[in-house]
């Protein structure tokens, strides 16, 4: 078992509280990754995302997707287990047990919307950078440029 204190780190930084957080989860590993559902994390475009997540036999009713700082949640409980008049099941594959799902959003990115068709639920998530915060060119004034509007104004 290996232990890091990383609490020495926590006292010289400032603005590093969320990357020390994520590395004390990654030091309390306990146990294997949760495996249900399966998901897909896919590019659809330059700054567009997809996450399809595989959840048979879960209905609209019963999923429920969250964005809350910087984490999408998406998770579900079936509700209603009962099988009709005169079933039996005699077996059941299909996985309707209760599950959580945590993404870690990057900086920006935002969910434009979800759909659950054929067993699969699409959550479509877009990367939208404000313009102060994009790049932009800034134009060189040499003396040249200058000279040139002096005689402008002389003239």
């Amino acid at each position: 078992m290996r232990n890091f204190d990383l609490s020495p780190l926590y006292r010289s930084t400032v603005g590093f509280d969320r990357l020390f957080g994520m590395l004390d989860s990654l030091g309390n590993f306990e146990g294997a990754a949760p495996t249900y559902p399966p998901y897909n994390i896919e590019r659809t475009g330059e700054n567009a995302y997809r996450v399809t997540l595989a959840v048979a036999g879960f209905g609209e009713g019963d999923l429920n997707i969250e964005v809350k700082e910087g984490t999408l949640t998406v998770s579900g409980e079936k509700k209603d287990i009962t099988e009709g008049e005169g079933k039996e099941v005699l077996y059941r594959g299909i996985a309707a047990r209760t599950f959580e799902r945590r993404f870690q959003l990057a900086d920006h990115v935002e969910v434009k919307g979800a759909a659950l068709e054929n067993g699969l639920l699409h959550v479509d998530l877009v990367r939208e950078v404000p313009e102060a915060m994009k790049p932009r060119t800034i134009a060189i004034n040499g003396s040249k440029a200058k000279k040139q509007v002096e005689a402008k104004v002389a003239a």
